[in-house]
């Protein structure tokens, strides 16, 4: 069965795809191999599926002459390739020693490998003659990775100047940014490296710049990334989801790969030792404002050493107009969570309940939520939209009910008062009580009363609830539990299970009171 990419990567081929880029750069950039990229290519033509038992086109051609080619010449004879006399233990290995070269092991630790997990026989210098030759054919070429105006930015996170924090000195982080053309950056000093901050830097960072740039490089963060995967990482959904509001191609950079950002990787350490190294700040604040003066007066004014021109200069007259335009809204932050949509069609988000449709009861969805909208979604597909409500409340909508099922919170509660009376006096006493108590919230109290009915019978059920009304704890817990003891007490001659009301050790409250206040004047000093 062939592989099948996630949306995220799908999604990121075609964006890098509309950028221009070819199969070899993407391949190179996300380890995702061309003829997979030609796959998902929307514009590539997709071939013709052949029936089963037909003769494809190279079997209908008629065949050639030995000793001639398609175009009627005599074809050419290549010399026979001189065969090895010896061939290396480690050869029939090589598809395993190649990724583990990749990441970086070495001979010893791939030797150690190879015997541990595929019972390799041969010797330790056999594998190290093999990593040798292997690297001589494939040499490790850096090259300089050029961008246009506005094509491309770059992200990381750094170790800040030392801040005075609750009496203390301790280490922010400042976020840097990039933009690979004119090397014109953009730095803010956080104390967290969360998604929410990561979001707002580079929304600060766009502000400052007039414009947002095509596509954004970024490490393997956890604001960024959620798994650091070496040929799939996978995108932090509300970092993609940014990305998408903003009008920018996330990219992350290969684990191990340093050199895939190394603008922001040399500018970082410029950042470091030229701007904080030595200095230390009373506030964040404080911070930031020297950043944004140091920025100001000797970064973009400094004459680059790969360029050679002044920073400033290039940005202003030829990256500046190439960055697209500003998102006309702030994005919507929002969390993320997981539910599973209950029996009456709703899920629970923060006390409030939101419903979906009916044929999804069971399954479970994607909800992204804050604090003015609820979205839910099934594969990446929105399923339900609500606005937020307060907690205990219900937000349904009529077109996720089957049809012809039009129930209004008054129905349901006559619905299910209607059940309980079915079982009991006392089961539709103890239901009246909880709705009276809480309202609709008690509604799922109910509902899990009746479920019991599924595994007791009518008359422990009819008794617990008695009970339950005695003692004035008429909670679903209460009845379950007394429920489960009434299965002790089937030996009572009258078949019920009641708590004793009068025995000679019980007291009134009064006469506890009465005693307690003798025991604190006889127990009280001078007396």
């Amino acid at each position: 069965m062939a592989n099948i990419l996630k949306m995220d990567k799908t999604i990121l081929i075609e964006q890098l795809l509309k950028l221009g880029w070819s199969y070899r750069q993407i391949e190179r950039e996300t380890g995702i191999r061309r003829e997979t990229i030609a796959k998902y290519d929307p514009q590539r033509p997709k071939p013709a599926k052949v029936p089963a038992g037909c003769p494809s086109v190279d079997e209908n051609r008629p065949k050639c002459p030995p000793g001639e080619s398609d175009t009627g010449h005599s074809s050419f004879s290549p010399p026979p390739t001189r065969i090895p006399t010896r061939v290396s233990n480690a050869a029939a290995y090589a598809e395993q020693i190649s990724p583990r070269l990749e990441l970086g092991l070495s001979a010893q630790r791939i030797y150690q490998d190879l015997v541990s997990d595929f019972g390799f026989k041969g010797s330790y210098d056999s594998i190290k003659r093999f990593v040798r030759k292997f690297k001589k054919r494939s040499p490790h070429l850096v090259g300089h990775m050029h961008a246009s105006p506005g094509e491309e930015a770059q992200v990381d996170f750094g170790l800040g100047a030392p801040v005075l924090k609750n009496g203390r000195y301790r280490r922010p982080w400042f976020f840097k940014i990039v933009l690979s053309y004119s090397r014109h950056s953009y730095e803010e000093v956080v104390w967290k490296q969360d998604v929410e901050t990561f979001i707002r830097c580079h929304e600060h960072a766009f502000a400052d710049f007039g414009g947002v740039p095509a596509l954004i490089r970024y490490d393997n963060l956890k604001s960024g990334v959620l798994d650091a995967n070496l040929f799939e990482p996978e995108l932090n959904p509300l970092y993609a989801e940014f990305a998408k509001h903003a009008g920018f191609v996330p990219l992350p950079c290969l684990p191990r790969k340093p050199e895939h950002k190394g603008k922001t990787e040399s500018g970082v350490g410029y950042t470091k030792d030229n701007a904080l190294k030595g200095l230390k700040f009373d506030s964040l604040e404080a911070e930031n404002a020297h950043l944004r003066n140091w920025n100001k007066n000797v970064a973009r004014t400094r004459i680059h050493g790969t360029t050679k021109r002044q920073v400033w200069a290039v940005f202003s007259n030829e990256e500046k107009p190439a960055l697209k335009p500003l998102p006309a809204t702030p994005f919507a932050y929002f969390q993320i969570g997981q539910r599973t949509v209950l029996d009456d069609g709703h899920i629970e988000v923060k006390g409030a309940y939101y419903s979906v449709s009916h044929k999804l009861i069971g399954q479970k969805v994607q909800v992204r939520f804050n604090a003015e909208t609820v979205k839910i979604l099934l594969n990446h597909q929105i399923v339900a939209f609500h606005r937020t409500i307060e907690p205990g409340r219900f937000s349904t909508n009529k077109e996720h009910l089957p049809e012809g099922f039009c129930r209004t919170i008054e129905e349901t509660k006559r619905y299910l008062l209607t059940r309980l009376a079915e079982i009991g006096p006392h089961c539709q006493q103890a239901g009246q009580e909880i709705i009276l108590a809480r309202g609709q919230l008690g509604f799922r109290a109910l509902r899990g009363i009746l479920q019991l009915y599924k595994k007791y019978s009518a008359e422990t059920l009819e008794q617990a609830c008695y009970q339950a009304l005695q003692i004035h704890s008429v909670r679903y817990h209460t009845i379950k539990a007394l429920c489960e003891n009434r299965q002790y007490d089937l030996d009572l001659d009258d078949g019920r299970a009641a708590f004793l009301q009068h025995h000679e050790i019980i007291r009134s409250p009064q006469e506890y009171q009465h005693y307690a206040q003798s025991l604190q004047q006889l127990t009280e000093p001078g007396e």
